[in-house]
């Protein structure tokens, strides 16, 4: 039977990071979170409790409120995941801020531990090659929201062990999701054939092609998707989608040229669900 490291530091403790934290933890592990300051820290932990509080009454879990608390920290000091087995870094899509918080936590881990990227688009060739260990790193792309995501892409770099490959598929199943392997590819699997056909939509929104009520429509009825492109962008974030397609048109080429609607409601700070308003109004939900 599949089982997960017994203790998880998570590098970042942002929506994304506290749904990889809490996946560990309701699956049996301790998880530390690292946060940059004091004030980040608090509102992981916050969230973190919510989301165990959450699970509780769900009865998702066996275990008490209390027990899951007592395995669960946050703190602003990377020599804190010093016990770590796995350590997932979950920080913004930054690829400067991915590379120094890789080389921070590699240098606090154990040398034998196992150090993965959430990464959705970065090469995780390109992150490896700033590390000491490139052989015991991986990309382990968690999806948004992670609590009712079934997916984990885990992403083999040139270097990557097949012991970690292993692993990582094991510990994938322990938290009760479904691992499917790509190699290193800019966008991988997922976010290229994702952000591909959010591009199209936002095209045909740009040109008047129909609303944008219709235009998801069609993907949740015509092809049984469970959310459109348009609505899961508001949810992924508008800037964040941004981001990536930049990357992908810079790695892959003109395909993945950024519309100006994506552009223009980026600078008006139009972001999504985070900030109210991107494709849809979210003030209501």
């Amino acid at each position: 039977m599949s089982s997960v490291p017994e203790v998880v530091g998570v590098v970042g403790g942002g929506r994304m990071g506290v749904g990889i934290a809490h996946a560990f933890l309701t699956a049996g592990s301790t998880v530390i979170v690292l946060e940059r300051d004091s004030a980040t820290a608090a509102t992981a932990q916050e969230s973190l409790c919510r989301a165990i509080d959450a699970s509780v009454a769900r009865q998702s879990t066996s275990e008490s409120r209390g027990a899951l608390i007592a395995r669960s920290s946050t703190t602003v000091d990377v020599a804190h995941l010093a016990t770590a087995e796995l350590a997932v870094e979950a920080v913004p899509e930054d690829l400067e801020l991915k590379l120094e918080m890789l080389r921070r936590v590699e240098s606090s881990i154990p040398t034998d531990a196992w150090l993965c990227s959430n990464s959705s688009s970065l090469s995780i060739d390109l992150l490896a090659g700033s590390l000491a260990r490139p052989e015991r790193f991986c990309g382990l792309h968690f999806f948004n929201p992670v609590p009712n995501s079934s997916l984990v892409e885990i992403v083999r770099g040139r270097e990557s062990l097949g012991e970690l490959i292993d692993n990582a598929r094991g510990w994938v199943a322990a938290i009760g999701k479904t691992p499917i392997l790509v190699r290193d590819s800019p966008g991988f699997a997922s976010s290229r054939l994702g952000v591909v056909i959010a591009l199209e939509a936002m095209r045909m929104l740009e040109e008047g092609v129909g609303s944008a009520e219709d235009i998801d429509t069609a993907m949740v009825l015509g092809y049984k998707f469970p959310v459109g492109p348009l609505r899961l962008t508001d949810m992924v974030g508008l800037d964040v989608r941004l981001g990536i397609a930049e990357y992908l048109e810079r790695t892959i080429g003109p395909r993945f040229a950024v519309p100006e609607i994506l552009r223009k409601r980026v600078a008006e700070g139009k972001l999504g669900r985070k900030s109210g308003e991107g494709f849809f109004r979210w003030a209501d939900e």
